[in-house]
């Protein structure tokens, strides 16, 4: 695994940072492949309950290294997966929650991974970038279903056509991100929510994320569907703790659990 990328486990949370600060976090292929590699990993591993995706201070990602995307241009969908290809799998496919934490510069797959990620917090110095049609390419990342979705077809075209610049204010306002936080402590505050996600029902968190991710049904389906999600839910050893603890008037101890 690469050194420009650190993976550090706290608390049930798992923590993987860009680290390539004097290129502004530019990605590799040896960076994608060593995030990949600590969610798939991370995911199998019962003492992980939270991922958190972070950069360094003032800096988050400047997209991709364009030299080293050159070299070897990625052809997703081909039968060799290419390293981004492989990280954007990771991310979309990992059945534990992803928060992200932006600190200073989001360029690229750097602002549209934020739609792949459940929850994303910024500093006030964040600025978002996604500027594809600037270099003479098409988004990425299932970013012009995403965004249209999700932000309002208007915001999209902001952002994947003229290829405007968000701040963090502009970011939170269409739903971008979930919060803000000072630069100094953003990285804490991040901690602290992931913590706190980590101390739930690890079934329940990944149930819940699964159905909040699910493809768009009618809402008799989606009913039944939760229905029957939580009557088994009901028969678990975690409600059985989740239960047991409120009658007793103490917080539930889910760390026993996978």
């Amino acid at each position: 695994m690469t050194d420009l990328v650190t993976v550090e486990n706290s608390g049930g949370v798992r923590t993987i940072r860009w680290n390539r600060p004097d290129k502004k976090n530019a990605l590799t292929r040896a960076m994608y492949s060593a995030a990949a590699e600590a969610l798939e990993t991370g995911d199998s591993d019962k003492s992980v309950r939270v991922f958190v995706l972070g950069g360094q201070p003032g800096v988050f990602t400047a997209g991709n290294d364009l030299m080293d995307f050159m070299e070897a241009p990625p052809h997703i969908g081909a039968a060799e997966m290419p390293p981004v290809e492989r990280f954007m799998r990771a991310l979309l496919n990992v059945e534990k929650p992803v928060i992200a934490e932006v600190d200073g510069v989001a360029v690229g797959i750097g602002t549209t991974l934020l739609m792949h990620c459940d929850l994303a917090y910024a500093s006030e110095r964040a600025q978002f970038k996604a500027p594809f049609v600037d270099l003479a390419l098409a988004p990425e990342y299932a970013s012009s279903l995403l965004f249209p979705a999700r932000l309002g077809r208007s915001p999209a075209s902001d952002l994947l056509l003229l290829g405007s610049v968000w701040d963090s204010e502009r970011a939170l306002q269409t739903g971008m991100i979930a919060g803000i936080f000072p630069s100094g402590t953003l990285a804490d505050e991040v901690h602290q929510r992931a913590l706190a996600l980590a101390a739930k029902s690890p079934g329940a968190v990944r149930q819940a994320k699964a159905l909040i991710n699910a493809e768009p049904e009618s809402v008799d389906a989606r009913i039944l569907k939760e229905g029957q999600l939580f009557a088994e839910m009901l028969q678990s050893p975690e409600f059985a703790e989740a239960a047991t603890a409120f009658m007793e008037r103490r917080k539930p101890d889910f760390s026993k659990f996978g």
